[in-house]
C-alpha cells in the first residue's frame, strides 16, 4: 500500500487523477491532495506520503521548483503534457510518466509498475536518480564567483578558480585550483542545484569542476580515478552510482 499524495492545479485533472485511483485502492492510498506548489510542500512534510502524483506545469512554483525545495523525497510519478525529450528523463529518473488527459489503460501500467518495484528500486527512485532529473529540469541562474567568509571578510571566489567541492561532515571545503580551502555552510545537494553545467558530482561528498581535470583512469567496478589540475593533482574516486554523471564528464 502506497500512502498516495495528488498535486496538479487543475481541479478538474484533479479530480479526473482521484476517480481512476479509487479502482486500484490494494495498492494506493489517497491521503490528501494540493493545489499548487508551495501547498504541496507544506503537506509533504507533514504527512510523509511514499508517493506523489505530480503536475509540472503549476504557476508561481513548478513540480520541479517544489521538488528542489524538499527535505523529504517521496517516489514521483509525473503528471506532464512535457514533450519526448523530457519523457524520456522521466522514464530513466522516476517510477513513470501520465500525460494529460489520464487515461485509465495508462495509469494500469503505472499500477503495474509499482507492484513490481523492489524495495531497492524504491530507495533509488526516490532520491538520487530524481535529484539529477531536478536538476537537470529546473534553469539554473548564471553565476561567476561563490562567496565564503574568511575571518571577518567575505571573500567572492571565481568559478574559474574552483577545483571542486567537497563534505566533509556537516559542512563543505571549496577547493581552489592553487590548493586553498575555505568552509562553506551549504549542503553538497544544495551546489549541486545552484552550480552550472560544468560542475559535475561524482560521488556523494564530491563535485568537480570538468574544466579542471587533467586525466581520468578506470578504476575497478566501474569507477574511476579522477586526477584533477590543482597544484597537488588531487586524486578523487567517483562513486558507484554515479556513473551516469561520470559519463557526461567524458563528453565535455
Amino acid at each position: 500500500m502506497f500512502t498516495t499524495l495528488l498535486i496538479d492545479d487543475e481541479p478538474i485533472a484533479l479530480g479526473r487523477l482521484k476517480r481512476l485511483l479509487t479502482q486500484f485502492d490494494d495498492l494506493i492510498e489517497v491521503v490528501d491532495e494540493a493545489l499548487n506548489g508551495l501547498e504541496g510542500i507544506q503537506k509533504i512534510e507533514t504527512l510523509r506520503p511514499n508517493l506523489l502524483f505530480l503536475d509540472i506545469e503549476m504557476p508561481q512554483m513548478t513540480g520541479f521548483e517544489m521538488l528542489s525545495r524538499l527535505s523529504y523525497m517521496p517516489m514521483v510519478v509525473f503528471v506532464t503534457a512535457y514533450d519526448q525529450y523530457a519523457i524520456k528523463a522521466f522514464e530513466e529518473n522516476s517510477i513513470d510518466y501520465l500525460l494529460k488527459p489520464v487515461e485509465k489503460e495508462r495509469l494500469a501500467k503505472t499500477m503495474d509498475k509499482l507492484r513490481n518495484l523492489r524495495p531497492e528500486q524504491e530507495q533509488t527512485l526516490s532520491q538520487e536518480s530524481l535529484r539529477q532529473l531536478i536538476g537537470s529540469m529546473v534553469p539554473k541562474k548564471e553565476m561567476h564567483s561563490i562567496s565564503v567568509k574568511s575571518g571577518d571578510k567575505i571573500l567572492f571566489v571565481p568559478l574559474s578558480d574552483i577545483s571542486f567541492f567537497q563534505a566533509e561532515d556537516k559542512y563543505v571545503l571549496l577547493n581552489t585550483v592553487d590548493n586553498k580551502q575555505y568552509l562553506m555552510n551549504y549542503t553538497i545537494t544544495s551546489l549541486e542545484e545552484k552550480l552550472p553545467s560544468n560542475f559535475v558530482r561524482v560521488s556523494r561528498s564530491t563535485i568537480v569542476n570538468s574544466t579542471k581535470i587533467r586525466e581520468m583512469e578506470r578504476y575497478f567496478t566501474g569507477k574511476y580515478m579522477i586526477v584533477m589540475l590543482d597544484q597537488k593533482q588531487t586524486k578523487i574516486e567517483s562513486g558507484s552510482t554515479y556513473q551516469e554523471n561520470v559519463k557526461r564528464l567524458m563528453e565535455f
